[in-house]
């Protein structure tokens, strides 16, 4: 019996990690949403928004491409997957009066694969 309950814990667990990694194909689909603001990859740069190459472990308004709003400058934020996970459910909760027009993504599948999509983008 306790090796049953054992093995339901690992494998429980394991579920949650493959859940909580997130698929990079679907958070590609997911950075449609964004992709009319934001780019990734070698050639991006700041259109409407900053460019995300990096963007996990990089202090929020750091980039030199892209005019940021005060309170983005004045977050003392450094971008953390919780920090990015928070901001993506709430902008305007995690920083409030910034420039970024977007109500958030209410799904946690849906930010973990988009946060799996972002950190292939050193």
């Amino acid at each position: 019996m306790q090796k049953k309950l054992l093995l339901a814990l690992a494998l429980s667990c394991a579920g949650y990690q493959a859940h909580a990694a997130g698929d990079v194909i679907a958070g590609k689909a997911a950075f449609a949403k964004c992709a009319s603001c934001h780019q990734v990859g070698r050639s991006a740069r700041g259109v409407f928004g900053p460019q995300l190459n990096g963007i996990v472990g990089r202090p929020a308004g750091a980039t030199k491409d892209f005019k940021y709003s005060a309170a983005m400058m004045n977050s003392r934020i450094v971008w953390s997957e919780a920090s990015l996970r928070a901001f993506l459910k709430s902008p305007n909760d995690v920083v409030p009066e910034n420039k970024m027009r977007f109500f958030g993504i209410g799904n946690d599948r849906q930010i973990d694969d988009l946060l799996a999509y972002l950190s292939q983008y050193k």
